[in-house]
């Protein structure tokens, strides 16, 4: 089935984006939560518009997340957590404490644009994915050291 995304779907889509997902998956999910809608001709008519008259707007929207993503490009940063004396820490790293960190060093990213690859739950060194726009990212370096 073909639908028009209303917001960004993780593994789906960015909002505005016209795709195809399993019958299913578009009546029982996307339709009902308000995430997507059916591409109708109309739809589609009508989403070209939007998009063309939203054009420029887009394009500053992209220019900050480039500008952002040069300012954090080899941005490394150190997150002091409570750990034992073997290097475990107690509980794991989140997204909000990163956000946390960046914010301290001057940035401000949302935490919904963090991906972490794995959990951290040691001392060291781990990498994390700054989405900002649908076509900018960065990864950054976090250094976890015990408090």
């Amino acid at each position: 089935m073909e639908i028009i995304l209303k917001e960004n779907v993780e593994f789906v889509g960015y909002k505005d984006d016209v795709v195809t997902v399993k019958d299913g998956y578009a009546r029982n999910f996307l339709i009902p939560q308000k995430k997507a809608v059916l591409a109708t001709s109309s739809a589609k008519k009508m989403l070209a518009e939007d998009l063309r008259q939203r054009a420029h707007k887009l394009e500053k929207i992209k220019a900050e997340a480039v500008a952002l993503a040069e300012k954090l490009t080899g941005l490394t940063i150190a997150l002091g957590v409570k750990a034992s004396t073997n290097g475990k820490i107690f509980g794991s790293v989140t997204t909000i404490q990163i956000a946390e960190a960046i914010e301290k060093a001057g940035h401000v990213v949302d935490r919904k644009l963090i991906t972490i690859k794995d959990s951290i739950k040691e001392v060291g060194t781990y990498k994390a994915m700054l989405k900002l726009h649908k076509e900018v990212s960065v990864e950054i370096e976090l250094n976890v050291v015990a408090e």
